[in-house]
């Protein structure tokens, strides 16, 4: 059995906790690892980190995990841990990384880097020259919905692909009579909220590697609702786009069209639809079906 220490932070949050911590790194543990190709097996070890000691050591005790820590530093020097996951808010997320390549770790992250160009293309370079492994989630690629059409997309289907157009969005609550679904922290622009940043990556990566390289891309964001009520139920300004209109130009001629929404007030079988036309034949698929 090969062990792989992984310090964890951002694991509080929504996506860290649900996504990365519970349904990824624990479920790989209660399986007992993963099986390689060689037959080894290897098994992810976790230290949950943050600033919040009482709610990291209440996750930890509730999914029997051992380590847990509020000293990112002690964490970053052990050398028996040798990858750094982060999930926590964006504007921290380089100045943590930085911090993690030096220290020698190889890194893996939510997306984005960061909320400013300068800097992520500052994350990626200091990584490669760093010589570790480095990695950004791109979990959409994988589910259902986007294989069935990346097979059809191989086999030929859709002969010469003309157009993309994906529609994603779900009822999102305001806080006042309803509690809302996501954090009030996604609405306003000085916690670095906005839908843009949020959700442009994974189209931009979907597009990338399922239809062809983006050329270029225009983009109308919108404030569609001004006023939000956040987890106290307190009334606040909601700056930030939540929603955007984004056309992007592929190689090979195709036009990708994707509205996003954390606004809409509709019921769909899937967060994301995905229309593909081609010369031969057209397909639609969700991310799960």
């Amino acid at each position: 059995m090969k062990r792989i220490g992984v310090i964890m932070h951002g694991i509080t949050g929504r996506m860290g906790y649900n996504q990365h911590l519970v349904r990824s790194v624990l479920a790989i543990r209660d399986q007992g690892g993963v099986v390689l190709k060689s037959g080894e097996r290897v098994m992810l070890d976790p230290i949950l980190v943050g600033r919040n000691g009482a709610k990291i050591e209440e996750i930890a005790k509730k999914h029997n995990v051992a380590r847990w820590t509020t000293d990112i530093d002690a964490a970053l020097a052990n050398p028996d841990d040798t990858l750094f996951f982060d999930a926590g808010t964006t504007q921290m997320r380089g100045s943590l990384l930085e911090k993690a390549i030096k220290a020698g770790k190889n890194v893996y992250c939510e997306k984005p880097i960061s909320d400013t160009m300068e800097e992520a293309l500052a994350i990626a370079r200091l990584a490669e020259s760093a010589g570790i492994k480095h990695g950004v989630v791109q979990d959409k690629l994988f589910l259902p919905g986007l294989r069935k059409l990346a097979m059809l997309r191989d086999s030929g289907f859709f002969g010469k692909i003309l157009s993309v157009r994906g529609e994603f969005g779900y009822w999102v609550f305001e806080g006042d009579w309803q509690p809302a679904q996501r954090p009030s922290w996604n609405y306003r622009l000085k916690d670095g909220g906005g839908i843009i940043l949020d959700m442009l990556c994974h189209w931009r990566y979907v597009l990338d590697n399922l239809f062809g390289p983006v050329k270029s891309v225009s983009c109308l964001g919108a404030t569609h609702i001004p006023e939000r009520f956040d987890e106290q139920g307190k009334a606040y300004k909601a700056d930030a786009d939540d929603a955007a209109y984004a056309t992007f130009e592929l190689e090979g001629g195709a036009i990708a069209h994707i509205n996003s929404s954390w606004a809409v007030r509709v019921r769909r079988d899937d967060l994301v639809t995905f229309q593909v036309d081609g010369t031969h034949g057209s397909a639609v698929a969700g991310l799960t079906k």
